[in-house]
């Protein structure tokens, strides 16, 4: 198995589930774009000096443009990722989006308001995710372009929801600031209050109304891709209903699909291919 695909069955499990049910070539190209990303993610996350963490972060953004342009050897998820963007037209400035999210996690640890973190930060870190795969998944028409904008954000917002203990222990809240405070949730007592889950009880309706706006976008797919996306779609949007089910509870223990279910999920959209 490449590292690339190693990457993102580690880290990027609902994923990597997902890919199961792509074609060889297209499952390797989710996984290029994936592993390129991830590194980049765990060079700012894994490194306690911020500095330290911005130089590398960067050096790894030339390297990769290095490769791109064929002006340097490369490791092997850099080679990979190379050559998918040039095969597939992927354009540069969605990964000067991205690596410029990337930079603002040294800088920031809080955002004022759900404009500020969507179009400041999820721009280029989550959105900007659905722009990439978009010729990945070979879509019949670009329409499907926004639908997976909005999934990109949706995976992400999850992701803040489900990941918040996890942020805390790096000093991040990836949440609206004032709508905390008007709910009067405050996510540093790591507890669930009244107030906490009414807060996450409208974060979560948001979520889901992401999930809504990306939905129409599979049909705009060809039968592989659209069945690969149905699956992280139903997959990602249940880790909502365990959190729910757990009273709002994200600060002891992360609420996760279990690997049976992603298993059976699969299978049934294999077997309805057939």
């Amino acid at each position: 198995m490449s590292r690339q695909a190693q990457l993102l069955r580690r880290h990027g499990t609902t994923y990597w589930w997902g890919t199961l049910l792509l074609p060889r070539v297209q499952a390797r190209d989710v996984a290029a774009i994936y592993a390129v990303c991830r590194v980049a993610d765990d060079l700012v996350d894994e490194q306690p000096d911020p500095d330290r963490a911005r130089t590398d972060l960067f050096a790894y953004r030339d390297a990769f443009y290095a490769a791109w342009d064929g002006a340097s050897e490369a490791d092997e998820v850099l080679a990979a990722a190379s050559e998918v963007v040039q095969r597939r037209g992927i354009p540069r400035h969605c990964f000067d989006r991205f690596f410029g999210a990337m930079a603002l996690d040294l800088t920031r640890t809080s955002w004022a308001s759900w404009a500020d973190l969507r179009d400041g930060y999820m721009e280029g870190s989550a959105a900007v995710i659905g722009e990439l795969m978009v010729p990945v998944l070979e879509p019949t028409s670009q329409a499907a372009f926004e639908p997976a904008r909005s999934l990109g954000l949706a995976f992400q917002l999850t992701n803040f929801i489900r990941d918040v203990g996890e942020d805390l222990d790096r000093g991040r809240v990836y949440l609206p600031a004032d709508e905390l405070a008007a709910h009067g949730a405050d996510p540093w007592l790591r507890r669930v209050t009244p107030q906490w889950r009414s807060f996450l009880a409208a974060q979560i309706a948001r979520n889901r109304e992401l999930y809504e706006a990306a939905r129409p976008g599979i049909a705009l797919l060809p039968g592989a891709s659209a069945r690969c996306v149905a699956a992280a779609h139903g997959l990602y949007a249940q880790s909502l209903d365990q959190i729910e089910a757990a009273d709002y509870d994200v600060f002891n223990g992360r609420r996760r699909v279990s690997r049976f279910t992603k298993a059976v999920t699969v299978a049934r959209l294999v077997a309805a291919a057939r």
